[in-house]
């Protein structure tokens, strides 16, 4: 059985390295996706993800498991976003491809309608207001609940659930309008 993520960071914190790799190894796909999906850019995102690690390194020492590691990493994460947008003028307020799973023997006009729903949900991702983009993000790519979007974003739940409930009724309109 695999140690928990909170038992990991408490090892790496005590200076067992290999916990770090572990921790590293299972987080960094979610969270480079939730990066360059609010970044938008390949190579910034590259740079914040890991300017992102490197702040989780340097607060190792006074991590302590109060929340998940998860709410404590996007945490991490989002204060760091805000720093970025910051130094380019831009606020919250203002911010307010992948390959489609093979079938077997997939019908063209299926393949065609699937294309293009997943283009339609992308772009509509792409313009939701950052604050609705990024709950939806925590939510369904990271798995964190309302509570813990609320506990990483620093806002109050009510919040959390309401960017939620907006940028997921924008997204299923995106789609339905197909």
């Amino acid at each position: 059985m695999e140690a928990p993520d909170e038992e990991l960071m408490a090892a790496y914190r005590d200076g067992d390295a290999a916990a770090f790799e572990t921790l590293y190894a299972r987080h960094r796909a979610r969270l480079y996706r939730f990066v360059l999906r609010a970044v938008k850019s390949r190579p910034i995102g590259e740079e914040v993800f890991q300017e992102i690690w490197l702040r989780v390194i340097e607060a190792r020492g006074r991590y302590s498991p109060r929340a998940r590691f998860t709410t404590w990493l996007y945490t991490i994460a989002h204060n760091h976003l805000v720093d970025h947008w910051r130094k380019r003028g831009l606020t919250l307020v203002a911010l307010d491809g992948d390959e489609l799973p093979a079938a077997n023997d997939p019908d063209p006009a299926d393949a065609v309608q699937a294309r293009e729903a997943l283009a339609r949900f992308a772009q509509a991702l792409e313009v939701l207001p950052a604050l609705q983009r990024e709950a939806f993000l925590l939510h369904e790519e990271s798995g964190l609940s309302v509570a813990e979007i609320a506990a990483a974003t620093g806002s109050n739940e009510e919040a959390a659930k309401s960017r939620l409930r907006y940028a997921m009724a924008k997204l299923k309109a995106a789609l339905d309008d197909g």
